[in-house]
């Protein structure tokens, strides 16, 4: 186990494509995944029983499908002299009886020799980023890793974001800071933009014209790690001070820490965005009406401009941004009318082939910092925008205003 790593988390992973046989549970009482003879590798040769969490996952749901069971290890030929026949037997679970064939079946052994059990839809984002995150190709076969501590296991943003969407919780703080956020903001949380101020400050020697790519990347994950060192501290405190049978009370604070949590993300990664822009004197407007009662993140270079029917709609820009995609990106697709190619920038990785084609279709160019293209096809990446382009494509646009 190396910290920092999917070594932290897992002693090995296995990949396979279900078949219509082992997906459809209730065709067949087989209830047994095939080909696992890659799979001695993990778990050895001895018959074993391991409990087992069950997840599926798609991109439709905001919330995955999970069941608890079990997973029998053993070799159905074990009283024969020569031969063997390694099964791998799980029971059935409301995960089980969602799989299709087509799905993507992920085996992961955990170090407490606890196993969890992941299927991903066939096509979807999340099942890009399991076969990115635990680098296994797809395949028919049971495709297995063991060494899990080289460089391409390293955890980053994307990584730790995907390991979440498993209920696995990435521990990561700066208590160094602590102290000081308490000092400045007492024990309340202050409005996103002025925690996002105190996050860039904490990074002094980080400048705003450096790489644009390099400093948003390390604005949002210093930002994410300083929130949930605070965030730890205040829920501890409020804690301590139990809600006395107070059970509204309780449940009224778990959602409001969850929501803080979901809306803080993405108005977090719009502030830095922001900063980019400012830093370089690009003219912009943030979240002003365009049609409908539509608010698009940012319309550049005005307003103004936008709403002037005479302004060419080739110098009018549009960027949505969100943290995440999934299918909340086709809602910037009627944010404004008049500009018919837009932009929206996001941290999600591995976003499925399916789903870029359809971005295409739609003329909706995806803009994502340098680092994460790696988690991207080789085609999808010659598709592709960084940030540092796009800045450049807005400074283009602008200097071409004051001659237009």
């Amino acid at each position: 186990m190396k910290k920092g790593y999917l070594s932290e988390y897992f002693t090995g992973v296995a990949a396979k494509v279900l078949s219509a046989v082992e997906a459809d549970t209730a065709a067949s009482n087989q209830h047994e995944y095939n080909g696992v003879a890659p799979l001695k590798k993990m778990f050895g040769t001895a018959k074993r029983t391991f409990s087992a969490q069950f997840i599926y996952l798609n991109d439709g749901d905001d919330e995955p499908v999970t069941d608890n069971g079990t997973l029998t290890w053993y070799d159905a030929r074990e009283a024969h002299p020569t031969r063997t026949e390694y099964r791998m037997y799980f029971t059935t679970t409301a995960v089980s009886v969602c799989a299709a064939a087509g799905d993507e079946l992920f085996i992961g052994l955990r170090p407490d020799d606890t196993v969890l059990v992941v299927i991903a839809e066939c096509g979807s984002t999340i099942c890009s980023q399991l076969r990115w995150l635990f680098g296994v190709e797809e395949s028919t076969h049971f495709s297995v890793r063991e060494e899990l501590d080289t460089e391409q296991d390293r955890l980053a943003f994307a990584s730790r974001f995907i390991l979440e969407q498993l209920g696995i919780k990435v521990e990561e703080s700066e208590e160094s800071f602590l102290e000081e956020m308490i000092l400045r903001f007492g024990n309340v949380f202050p409005s996103t933009r002025e925690f996002s101020e105190y996050a860039r400050s904490t990074l002094p020697d980080l400048h705003a014209g450096d790489n644009p790519d390099v400093v948003l990347m390390k604005w949002i994950e210093r930002e994410e790690i300083l929130f949930r060192t605070f965030e730890k501290y205040l829920i501890s405190e409020r804690l301590a001070q139990g809600f006395e049978n107070d059970v509204d009370g309780f449940f009224r604070f778990s959602l409001s820490a969850q929501n803080r949590r979901k809306s803080r993300a993405g108005q977090a990664l719009e502030n830095h965005v922001e900063q980019l822009f400012i830093c370089r004197n690009i003219r912009y407007d943030r979240t002003k009406v365009t049609e409908n009662n539509a608010r698009p993140d940012f319309i550049f270079p005005s307003i103004e401009t936008y709403h002037d029917e005479q302004f060419s709609t080739e110098l009018l820009t549009m960027l949505g941004v969100k943290s995440t995609c999934k299918d909340r990106w086709r809602q910037v697709l009627s944010e404004a009318d008049r500009i018919s190619e837009k932009h929206l920038l996001t941290f999600e990785a591995a976003i499925s082939v399916n789903q870029t084609h359809e971005m295409e279709y739609n003329h909706l160019q995806l803009v994502v910092p340098e680092a994460i293209h790696r988690t991207y096809t080789d085609t999808q990446q010659k598709w592709l925008m960084n940030v540092a382009d796009f800045l450049e494509m807005l400074l283009f646009r602008q200097r071409a205003v004051t001659w237009h």
